[in-house]
């Protein structure tokens, strides 16, 4: 028989994927998701990538880079379109839609939300910015002057990440305990300094953080509305 009759095994192929940004982000929001952020590490990652660790830092310098991407990745699923004349249905479904991105993402909310105060606005990742662009931009379209878009802005978003931030907190005590005072664990409270508080026990154990989320965004959608309708005051001459 002939070598041709008997060629060499075929090498077994390399089933790994080709490194990429998009795939070491993903993997470290995956881990993210699982395990929380104290577990994002270079070494880490490497593992759940098997890849040494050294190889990863050509996408991103280093940890805090990699708390970047993570926060970039999960904004980049946020739809905006700056050019929709309603602006207002607009701030609606991007409330919504925030909302779902931190119910499937609650470990990299923090990111979301405190990460920012600690870098200069400048020097954010640009896929965190964009939001605020985009939202500028639809607001200034719809007639709101630059400085009033920019309130408006950081008082939808301060609304949005207290909201979500309420709704990750809620916490019942025992979930098959019937009395919602025992379930929320209300009933240490002392009756006679939190009545209030004691008497929403329904309502607090009913918690709808959808129904929430859009009742405290058409509140605040009324009063922009009406604030852009109102004529501006003339100018002393």
């Amino acid at each position: 028989m002939t070598p041709a009759d008997n060629p060499a095994p075929a090498a077994a192929p390399d089933t790994k994927k080709r490194l990429s940004r998009e795939l070491v982000l993903s993997a470290a929001l995956a881990l993210v998701d699982s395990e929380g952020l104290d577990a994002l590490t270079m070494r880490r990652l490497g593992q759940e990538l098997g890849r040494d660790p050294m190889s990863l830092y050509r996408y991103a310098a280093n940890r805090a880079a990699l708390l970047d991407g993570v926060s970039e990745l999960v904004l980049n699923e946020l739809a905006i379109f700056p050019d929709d004349p309603d602006w207002q249905a607009q701030l609606r479904r991007i409330a919504h839609d925030l909302r779902h991105l931190a119910l499937r993402h609650p470990n990299v909310v923090p990111l979301l939300v405190t990460r920012p105060l600690s870098t200069p606005l400048g020097l954010r990742p640009l896929g965190t910015l964009r939001p605020l662009e985009q939202i500028l931009s639809l607001l200034i379209d719809a007639g709101f002057s630059p400085a009033d878009a920019l309130h408006v802005y950081r008082a939808y978003y301060g609304y949005l990440y207290g909201h979500i931030l309420n709704e990750l907190q809620e916490f019942i005590v025992d979930p098959d305990e019937n009395e919602a005072l025992l379930r929320l664990g209300l009933h240490r409270l002392p009756p006679k300094d939190f009545p209030r508080l004691r008497s929403l026990a329904p309502v607090l154990v009913d918690y709808d953080g959808k129904a929430e989320l859009d009742e405290g965004i058409t509140i605040l959608l009324t009063g922009l509305a009406a604030r852009l309708s109102r004529p501006e005051a003339p100018t002393e001459s």
